[in-house]
């Protein structure tokens, strides 16, 4: 399994789905998968930038990796885990034993900004997205440390440019891990 981390908007997704497709993998992203339950309470929080609760996300992303793994398929995790409390429960509860490196997206939140409102989502508003940049920015060293500590390799990735520009970014380095020929 492969972890995509970056901030909203820093392209983790179209690159994960794209990846996804080409390896015939699984993409599983958090924010998808939340939104897809249709749950009101869910759409709240996320509307307003805030986060779901921790024991819910854990719970649905485990089962979900457990599901991926007996499937024998690669994943792209995309925006899990996304603080320090499910990075901590990855390690603890085993689920570490799954990922085998992360790529941080790097790019400047005048990009982002840019992006964002291209992408127009309703839960893009300029609060939300605030929170979402500021949680990222206060969590990635944390979660990349405690990664790194149950051998899970952690890269950086332009993430500017053309989409072919940083796919090819994102494969050169899966092929430098020895995750893809």
């Amino acid at each position: 399994m492969i972890v995509f981390f970056g901030p909203a908007g820093s392209g983790k997704s179209l690159q994960g789905q794209k990846l996804a497709d080409k390896f015939g993998w699984k993409w599983m992203s958090v924010g998808q998968m939340l939104r897809d339950r249709k749950d009101p309470e869910l759409e709240k929080i996320m509307k307003t930038g805030g986060l779901v609760p921790d024991e819910l996300v854990v719970k649905m992303m485990h089962d979900a990796m457990i599901e991926a793994d007996k499937a024998g398929k690669g994943v792209i995790l995309d925006g899990y885990p996304r603080d320090e409390w499910q990075a901590n429960w990855i390690v603890e509860n085993g689920d570490a034993q799954y990922v085998d490196g992360a790529i941080i997206f790097d790019v400047s939140h005048e990009e982002l900004k840019k992006r964002l409102d291209l992408r127009g989502r309703e839960d893009d508003n300029d609060e939300a997205i605030e929170q979402r940049w500021a949680l990222f920015d206060r969590t990635i060293k944390a979660m990349s440390e405690l990664l790194v500590s149950k051998g899970a390799k952690i890269a950086h990735i332009d993430g500017v440019g053309e989409i072919e520009e940083v796919s090819a970014r994102i494969e050169k380095q899966l092929k430098k891990w020895g995750v893809i020929d």
